[in-house]
């Protein structure tokens, strides 16, 4: 049994699919968990839900593309649980399209929600989780696709994540702060409108994987963090965990 009791977990885009996957594994090992999401009822519900289950969460409205958002759920956040130990950086909206079809405002988006909020999150949140912090962000394996025709934007910002991950991991070290990022595949609500709406092309895609299965968001994937923040896992930073069934590799 990983032990997470001693710690206070904050996971953005948290009303849905992998991040309430993840949230709720989190608060599942005893960590107090503020579900952050830019729709309140959402997070709202989530969090009373989670709370009838006797697991510790609050809600918190935060839309990422805002800094003064950000700061006031930290101030929230500090309020309410005093200390934080975890910053899982989930929220992301997705630009798709090709390079010359995609607007311009979509890509913005993307880079607004993915990669510039991650970087502020982080930056904000360094002076709490110092000596024996974790932070893990997501990345996606579009970013390893061969052909990423209609994706290749929403690589690019993915991507991106994966290197200030990186940096941090490197530069942050000293302050005993662990930074990791993971490529998750998990049945979001994204997913299973897919799956249900491009059959065969979906059972294509699964066949792909050698688990052959899609992961399931709180057993699959947020389990997988819990273990990666976890103690056992002390000496893990400034890499990329694939929590994907084996789909993707890393090249």
């Amino acid at each position: 049994m990983i032990d997470l009791s001693s710690k206070t977990a904050v996971v953005t885009g948290a009303g849905q699919g992998v991040g309430l996957g993840i949230a709720t594994a989190l608060a599942k090992h005893g960590a107090k968990v503020a579900l952050l999401g830019r729709t309140f009822d959402k997070v709202n519900k989530a969090s009373k839900n989670l709370n009838k289950e006797g697991l510790t969460t609050i809600a918190v409205e935060c839309d990422v593309k805002h800094e003064e958002s950000i700061d006031l759920a930290i101030e929230q956040i500090i309020s309410e649980f005093t200390t934080i130990n975890v910053l899982v950086n989930n929220a992301q909206e997705v630009p798709l399209g090709s390079v010359l079809e995609i607007s311009e405002e979509d890509f913005v988006s993307g880079w607004e929600s993915g990669p510039l909020a991650t970087f502020r999150l982080m930056r904000k949140f360094h002076r709490f989780l110092e000596n024996g912090g974790n932070i893990v962000n997501l990345a996606s394996s579009a970013g390893l696709r061969p052909d990423s025709q209609g994706y290749g934007m929403y690589a690019a910002v993915k991507e991106a994540i994966r290197s200030i991950t990186r940096a941090a991991a490197v530069e942050w070290g000293k302050d005993n702060i662990r930074v990791n990022s993971i490529m998750p595949l998990g049945n979001s609500v994204g997913m299973d409108w897919w799956v249900e709406n491009n059959p065969e092309e979906s059972s294509a895609f699964i066949e792909t994987i050698p688990l052959k299965k899609v992961g399931d968001c709180e057993k699959d994937i947020g389990n997988a963090v819990c273990h990666l923040i976890s103690d056992g896992m002390g000496y893990i930073t400034g890499t990329t965990i694939m929590i994907d069934g084996g789909q993707a590799y890393l090249r």
